[in-house]
């Protein structure tokens, strides 16, 4: 499916579920999503490693609407925490199966985002490696001078957002090299096409959600 289409239609089964206590369709969802995450073969560690940092505020939702809230419902407790894993699942079964370069191009071509925006999220996306890497020098630094910088000092961040306002202005100067003006006509590297089956795929999901959520009792 198209990742323009794909990310619509997570947005949509969000939307939806949230204005629904159907524990069933939240269920089914769920089960989709990992059938799914199972078909384009994202790592099963990856996964579960999800799902168990997920359980965390899952476990805390459950306790505190079904020990502690007024009416105890423990029903409507499970229907959130289902909820709150479709969420997850849903999101995932966008994020893992996308590469992100695909779905910024996707985005910029076939829903007409900005280039500059496209040009922004890419940007971002590649500088968070080399931020990683400047807390590891920053940290490195400090202990050679006999300071430990822990990863709750402010020192640190405010050294790393030094750091990435200089490599963003390097790379809007590197971008202006290159011929990039905001607002001109450009060509496509790698076109991203929106195709009839994309749309085939696109509608049949999005009525088989329906399907589940009012059908369903």
């Amino acid at each position: 499916m198209n990742p323009s289409l794909k990310l619509i239609l997570a947005l949509v089964i969000s939307l939806e579920i949230t204005f629904t206590t159907h524990l069933v369709g939240n269920l089914i969802i769920i089960g989709a999503a990992l059938v799914d995450l199972a078909w384009h073969r994202v790592s099963p560690t990856k996964v579960v490693k999800l799902l168990l940092v997920t359980l965390v505020p899952a476990a805390a939702l459950f306790t505190t609407l079904a020990f502690f809230s007024p009416d105890h419902d423990a029903f409507f407790a499970t229907v959130l925490v289902s909820r709150l894993y479709c969420y997850v699942t849903v999101g995932a079964a966008v994020t893992l199966t996308t590469p992100k370069l695909a779905l910024i191009r996707s985005l910029e071509q076939n829903c007409h985002l900005p280039s500059k925006f496209a040009y922004g999220f890419l940007a971002a996306l590649n500088l968070v490696p080399r931020i990683r890497q400047a807390v590891i020098t920053i940290r490195t630094a400090g202990e050679m001078r006999g300071v430990t910088l822990h990863w709750w000092s402010p020192t640190l961040y405010f050294k790393a957002i030094l750091n990435a306002i200089n490599w963003a202005d390097q790379l809007a100067q590197a971008m202006e090299t290159h011929g990039f003006v905001e607002g001109a006509p450009r060509t496509a590297a790698q076109t991203i096409p929106l195709q009839r089956k994309d749309w085939y795929w696109w509608g049949t999901a999005l009525v088989l959600v329906q399907l589940i959520l009012i059908a369903l009792p």
